[in-house]
C-alpha cells in the first residue's frame, strides 16, 4: 500500500512537471507576469529609493499571490476536460498523494520560480539588504501555502466555464494570513529583527495546508464528478 501511495505521488509530479516541459510558454506566463507586473510599480507610485523602501516587500508579495493564481485555474481543468481527472479517482492510489503530487509539480514550476527571481526584484525595489534573505525565505514557504490553498479553489471551481473571478473570491481571504506574516518577515529584515517568529507562523500554515487541503481536494473532486 505503502508503494502505490508513492508511485502515485510521483507519478502525477513527473507527468505534471513534464507537461509544464513541453508547454514552456504557458508554464512561463506567472513569471513573465510577475517581473513585469512589479517593474511597473514604480512608475506609478514613485521611483525615489525612499518611497519604495517601505512598500517594496508588500509590492512583491502581492504580485506573487496574484501571479499563482494566474495558473491556479488551470490545475484540475485540462484533467477535468480530457478525462484524466476521472482516470486519476478511479484510480487504486490513495487520491490526496495524486493531489499532493500536482500541487508540489505547480509549486516547482511558479512559487519556485517565484522566489528565485524575487530578490532581483527586490533590489530593483530598493529593498534593503538585509530584507533580502527574509524575502526569500518567506516566499519559499509562502508560495508553497498559496498552491495548497489555489489548489483547493481550483477544485471547487473545476467544473464551471469560466470561473477565474470565483476562484479568486474563494481564495483571496486564505491569502491574507500567508500575506501579512510574509510581509512581516521582510520588514522585520528591514527593521534588524530576528524573523523567526513570522517564519515560524508560515511554516505552521503550510503544515496546515499540507494536511487539509489535499483531503478537502480529493472529497471536492469526488463530489465534483459524481454530479456530472
Amino acid at each position: 500500500m505503502l508503494t502505490n501511495t508513492n508511485s502515485g505521488f510521483f507519478a502525477y509530479l513527473r507527468r505534471d512537471l513534464l507537461l509544464a516541459y513541453r508547454r514552456k510558454g504557458e508554464a512561463a506566463g506567472p513569471v513573465i507576469f510577475f517581473i513585469m507586473a512589479t517593474t511597473l510599480i514604480p512608475l506609478g507610485v514613485s521611483p525615489e529609493a525612499k518611497s519604495l523602501e517601505g512598500i517594496s516587500a508588500g509590492i512583491i508579495w502581492v504580485m506573487a499571490l496574484l501571479a499563482t493564481l494566474l495558473s491556479t485555474d488551470s490545475l484540475f481543468a485540462s484533467d477535468f476536460k480530457d478525462g484524466s481527472l476521472e482516470q486519476m479517482l478511479i484510480a487504486p492510489d490513495l487520491l490526496v498523494m495524486p493531489v499532493l503530487g500536482k500541487v508540489v509539480a505547480h509549486w516547482l514550476t511558479t512559487g519556485l520560480p517565484l522566489t528565485i527571481v524575487s530578490p532581483v526584484l527586490g533590489i530593483m525595489l530598493s529593498l534593503p539588504s538585509s530584507a533580502l534573505s527574509p524575502l526569500v525565505a518567506g516566499l519559499a514557504v509562502g508560495t508553497a501555502s498559496l498552491s495548497l490553498i489555489g489548489a483547493l479553489g481550483a477544485a471547487l471551481t473545476v467544473s464551471l466555464q469560466k470561473g477565474g473571478l470565483l476562484l479568486t473570491l474563494i481564495v483571496i481571504p486564505l491569502y491574507i494570513p500567508v500575506i501579512i506574516f510574509g510581509s512581516a518577515m521582510a520588514q522585520f529584515g528591514i527593521d534588524g529583527l530576528s524573523w523567526g517568529s513570522p517564519l515560524a507562523v508560515l511554516g505552521t500554515l503550510l503544515a496546515m495546508a499540507v494536511v487539509l487541503c489535499p483531503l478537502a481536494i480529493a472529497a471536492i473532486l469526488r463530489l465534483t464528478t459524481i454530479n456530472q
